[in-house]
């Protein structure tokens, strides 16, 4: 410890050296020669950068920032010739910030943006993306989302230009909502409400009431736009689809004019004055809108502000509508739900259309703007796959020629093919057809290829023809007939044992024979009658007894699929909310050991990690694998926490259960 200290001291001295020189070299040489562990070397180069830091702080706090950017540049030097850790330039970046004030903040952050290439080095990116996500979280801490809207936006490009489309740290992966964004508006109403009314177009009967019966409807809005689950809740859409219509409504009722206003005078002109056109083009921004209820009817007034609230109703219903790979099976609207949406859609860019300035064009790109996050909550759906580039392509305009596969050699593919004890034919078609059955003798005796008729089923008509009761005149017999009589002797030929016999006595006629050798087999043939009294007395005393026995096994079966289906809700019983906050309380110290086992990869671990409390962060992991994994289950889980060997979570969860 004695020898890092020194050491620690020695490179201080080094370091404030080379600042003044600007010799990198020189430092390098000296650090190289006191130290030979390059381990131990890095370690003690970046204490002292740590420590000069705080008197380069001392020394340029009140002046400029060029001073700390020349120490942090010396610093990626350093990173480069391998003296110091790759993350050690963004770490002094993180204390200069935690140290000054925000303006100073604000001017050092250009240095920040200017180097982002720097950051994306693969010596850098790696070590540095955490501490640099980290140091940007902080300072949007300090900053003012009202106030310092620039300085914030700012920190968010960087980031974007930084962090790879891919990032999962920058992606809502759950699709989670800000649900601490309340908007506080008057729940009561005051002394001075007094019901108005305004004119539209100049015509004292078309009138809209600007009550608080509006006013409330109003900005109970901002409620669903919040946390648009809610409006899969019956209740909760009745009173949104009310509320909206009602709001919708009223700015249909009153239309706006394009208006400017004199920077000098203040006096309001229409589209059409020339006297004054182009002197004030800046159009006033507000962050965030005040709910006094006198305010209102202004309000109403501000194109801007209706252009915000309509595009809020459109942000809603677009999410209504898509698929979210973490949504539950129960958000989903209903038939006449998706109509009102839809005709509801149709009425807010209508309404967007016909407000200044320039209604249609700021419509067409607010659809292509929606259009571009259906993609992007596609790929979130996905999973967010990694973007890659396209193949360049060829200078000629052709698609680039795919690399030619090398054939083998057909002495190889015949040789792999007998090992395998196969057939190789040089033919698809011609191979599948010859491995169906390697043993061609096998293949020829097989029954499907016997395609010669019995012997009963070909003479069954012929026979039927010889019995005297059938009445059928000769000419008119099978047994006549050249084409009957030349199959009869190839089947018989084949099939009977009559018609090889010793005899000297030659064939007269075929159709004698053939009534001779037709006889000869319908005596070998067993009768009609014959086959149903044996059928009758080989039947078993069992089988009259048929219907009983379906109608049991009937029975029998319906009762093994209700043990089946009792079996199976058994099996998989849900895990509850209640579960998922007693588990929490139980888990919350080693909930990381859970979620690798339930399959969470590092990037969501770190997700979990940034709710404020480990209880907080258990019980989002818990839900979500509840609501998302379809094996989720209370078996599943109390058979993964005993593996765990966590066995308080396990006894609360049976006792749960039961």
């Amino acid at each position: 410890m004695a020898n890092f200290e020194v050491l620690r001291k020695d490179y201080s001295n080094h370091l404030a050296d080379c600042l003044k020189t600007s010799d990198i070299s020189e430092f390098q040489e000296k650090c190289v020669a006191e130290c030979t562990n390059e381990i131990e070397r890095k370690s003690a180069v970046d204490q002292a950068l740590r420590d000069t830091l705080l008197s380069v702080l001392s020394e340029n706090l009140t002046g400029t920032v060029a001073a700390l950017e020349s120490y942090v540049t010396l610093t990626i030097e350093l990173c480069r010739t391998d003296l110091a850790s790759p993350s050690m330039p963004v770490m002094l970046l993180s204390d200069m910030f935690d140290a000054m004030t925000l303006d100073k903040c604000e001017q050092l952050f250009t240095y920040v943006e200017n180097n982002v290439t720097v950051w994306k080095e693969d010596l850098f990116f790696n070590g540095c993306k955490n501490h640099l996500l980290r140091m940007c979280n902080d300072l949007l801490r300090r900053l003012s989302r009202s106030q310092q809207t620039v300085f914030c936006g700012r920190i968010l490009l960087f980031l974007a230009k930084f962090f790879p489309f891919s990032e999962r740290s920058g992606v809502n992966i759950v699709s989670e909502f800000n649900l601490d964004n309340h908007t506080e508006f008057g729940t009561d109403k005051t002394e001075t409400d007094v019901t108005e009314a305004m004119e539209v177009d100049g015509k004292e009967d078309s009138k809209i009431q600007i009550d608080y019966n509006l006013y409330r409807k109003f900005w109970a809005l901002q409620d669903f736009f919040r946390n648009p689950n809610q409006c899969y809740n019956k209740v909760h859409w009745k009173i949104f689809s009310a509320h909206a219509g009602n709001v919708l409504s009223a700015f249909s009722s009153f239309k706006l004019e394009e208006q400017r206003a004199c920077p000098t005078t203040g006096v309001k002109e229409t589209k059409g004055d020339t006297a004054t056109e182009g002197v004030h083009k800046e159009t006033p921004y507000f962050a965030k809108y005040l709910t006094n209820q006198k305010l209102l009817e202004l309000q109403l007034s501000d194109s801007n502000f209706r252009r915000y609230v309509l595009l809020q109703f459109l942000i809603l219903f677009q999410y209504l509508n898509s698929t979210v790979k973490f949504k539950s099976e129960t958000h989903e609207l209903k038939p006449d739900q998706v109509d009102w949406v839809k005709s509801t859609t149709d009425q807010v860019y209508a309404l967007l259309v016909e407000t200044p300035p320039d209604g249609p064009a700021f419509a067409e790109v607010v659809k292509n703007i929606l259009k571009r996050e259906e993609h992007w909550n596609s790929w979130k759906n996905e999973g967010c796959p990694e973007f890659k580039r396209p193949a360049p392509e060829s200078a000629d305009g052709d698609e680039p020629r795919k690399p030619k596969r090398l054939r083998r050699r057909i002495g190889d593919v015949v040789r792999d093919a007998q090992r395998a004890g196969k057939f190789c034919m040089g033919n698809p078609e011609l191979t599948k057809l010859w491995n169906l059955c390697p043993n061609n003798l096998k293949a020829c005796k097989s029954k499907e290829r016997d395609f010669l008729p019995s012997l009963e089923t070909y003479f069954e008509e012929a026979i039927m023809q010889l019995d005297p009761d059938s009445m059928v005149e000769d000419e008119y017999k099978k047994v006549n007939d050249g084409n009957f009589g030349w199959r009869a002797l190839r089947l018989l030929a084949r099939r009977s044992p009559h018609f090889f016999v010793h005899g000297n006595c030659p064939i007269s006629k075929l159709p004698e024979y053939l009534e001779l050798m037709i006889k000869k087999i319908a005596k070998d043939r067993p009768q009609q009658s014959d086959i149903k009294q044996e059928a009758e007395e080989t039947t078993p005393p069992e089988a009259n007894d048929q219907e009983f026995n379906e109608d049991v096994l009937k029975q029998e079966s319906e009762t093994v699929e209700a043990e089946n289906t009792d079996n199976k809700a058994r099996k998989f019983n849900p895990v509850s909310m209640e579960m998922i906050e007693k588990l929490s309380e139980v888990l919350k110290e080693d909930w990381e050991k859970l979620a690798t086992k339930l399959g969470y990869d590092s990037g969501e671990i770190e997700f979990f990690q940034g709710k404020p409390t480990q209880y907080e962060q258990c019980k989002t992991m818990l839900q979500i694998w509840a609501e998302a994994d379809e094996d989720a289950s209370v078996e599943n889980l109390v058979y993964i926490l005993e593996g765990l060997n966590f066995e308080k979570a396990v006894a609360v969860l049976k006792h749960k259960n039961d």
